[in-house]
């Protein structure tokens, strides 16, 4: 079984979120296999910042699924899309 890297987008309910609390609270949820390997943010309009993590989970049934659900479970988390994903 092989490894998938996704590059997601989480975007915080308000710009007064403290993303550095949001990114610690993003790697404390994530299910058994899955890790971050790194951060980036994109300023999306008038102060909101939105986190780009780069997830990496096994290449099986459901791939992200389970990391979607369990960062759009978090409080501060508006939406969360997968923005590429690719094997390695």
């Amino acid at each position: 079984m092989g490894k998938v890297a996704a590059k997601m987008k989480v975007m915080p309910k308000s710009p007064e979120i403290d993303l550095d609390d949001l990114q610690e609270r993003l790697e404390a949820s994530l299910p058994e296999g899955a890790k971050i390997n790194g951060f980036e943010r994109d300023e999306v309009a008038f102060g909101l910042v939105a986190l780009l993590p780069t997830v990496i989970v096994p290449d099986d049934a459901g791939g992200t699924e389970a990391v979607e659900e369990a960062f759009t479970g978090l409080n501060d988390v508006e939406s969360v899309s997968v923005e590429n994903v690719g094997r390695i």
